[in-house]
């Protein structure tokens, strides 16, 4: 039952991204960016990315099988975002961002580790 709730936690971590996809304004609600800068279509696939994480993190609830696949996607994205933060000097404008990753780590970890533990 704990499986579930974590992948479920996950899957809201990536839900905002996510929405960007199919409702763009988000982009200039998270990310002050104005439809006429040319980043804008870029962080709109980034959306559709987060998307595939939010699925993933959706499937793994609700299907073991799914659940070691979804750590790796999970994990990339999350611990990808954190070095490159960390190495960028840690911007302040995406300290929220990767407060929500960081925060986020630990239930990470423990799908993980139920995940792989056989």
């Amino acid at each position: 039952m704990v499986q579930p709730i974590l992948w479920l936690i996950l899957a809201a971590i990536h839900a905002m991204p996510a929405l960007a996809l199919f409702r763009p304004a988000t982009l200039t609600t998270l990310y002050r960016l104005q439809p006429d800068n040319p980043l804008f279509l870029l962080m709109q696939h980034r959306a559709g990315l987060f998307f595939g994480v939010f699925v993933a993190c959706l499937f793994a609830a609700f299907v073991p099988e799914g659940r070691r696949l979804a750590v790796l996607v999970v994990g990339i994205s999350m611990v990808s975002f954190l070095l490159l933060y960390w190495q960028a000097g840690s911007p302040l404008p995406l300290r929220r961002i990767a407060l929500v990753d960081l925060a986020g780590l630990p239930v990470w970890a423990g799908v993980a580790w139920l995940a792989f533990r056989q």
